[in-house]
């Protein structure tokens, strides 16, 4: 009988790494978001840009974790070409599961009671109160963290689908179509879930002019970063591709259309 061994088995470790890569991000992703960044300082634009969204004066001011889920998504449709949606509902399951996890224990170390000293003891660093700001920065609100969970289940669901009714059309052509193009469309709808349940739903009660402004601010981002992120994703099917040997890749991809 043949023996099976991990890390000998070229398919597994792809998977392994890719589920890596893809889990490491959505928590990314979470638990940074929670800081607002400047897109025309962080490029080093002197005059700050402005612009109308919705009747609304908007600047490029962004959450930046939208910087990383057009990579999970990406992510998302590479895992897609080679192991199919069964792949990624196994790995998006458990993303949730980890992102869930990881929240809880953030909630008990935040509700943990702090050593006496501890405190105050980065008065040196401008900080008056460290568990004060501990709180701040990594005690997102309940109504943020649904939404973005809620907001990523339904942009996988999405994704996959669309890859591969895209995929079922195209055959192996145009790969930037089905990954940027699933990718778009998902992140679309993506980015008005979150915002819609965080900041509408949620106690913040947000008009619907607001709401339509900041997600559409924020989707125009995601689609420049996925858009920029296109070339990556040749250059990660050609390294997949030679790594794997064209028989192996191609049973895969078989696989994963259900061939």
């Amino acid at each position: 009988m043949e023996k099976f061994h991990l890390a000998e088995d070229k398919a597994t470790r792809l998977f392994v790494i890719l589920g890596g890569l893809f889990i490491c991000n959505a928590l990314l992703a979470e638990f940074i978001g929670v800081k607002i960044f400047a897109l025309d300082a962080s490029l080093g634009l002197t005059k700050q840009l402005s612009y109308s969204i919705f009747g609304m004066e908007m600047a490029p001011h962004f959450t930046i974790g939208v910087l990383l889920w057009p990579v999970v998504f990406i992510m998302t449709d590479i895992i897609n070409e080679y192991f199919g949606p069964k792949g990624v509902r196994l790995l998006t399951n458990m993303a949730v599961a980890l992102i869930t996890y990881a929240f809880v224990m953030v909630y008990i170390a935040i509700r943990a009671v702090p050593a006496p000293w501890w405190p105050g003891s980065l008065e040196s660093q401008g900080i008056a109160d460290a568990q004060v700001a501990y709180a701040a920065i990594y005690g997102q609100g309940i109504w943020i963290i649904v939404g973005s969970l809620v907001a990523f289940l339904v942009g996988q669901v999405l994704d996959v689908f669309l890859f591969h009714r895209i995929k079922t059309w195209t055959g192996e052509r145009a790969i930037w179509l089905r990954a940027t193009g699933s990718t778009l469309i998902s992140q679309l709808v993506d980015s008005y879930i979150v915002i819609y349940i965080a900041f509408v739903l949620g106690p913040a009660q947000w008009s619907m002019q607001q709401f339509f402004a900041v997600s559409t601010n924020n989707y125009l981002l995601k689609v420049g970063a996925a858009v920029l992120l296109t070339p990556a994703i040749y250059g990660v099917h050609a390294i997949i591709e030679r790594w794997l040997g064209e028989k192996k890749a191609g049973a895969l991809r078989r696989a994963a259309m259900g061939k």
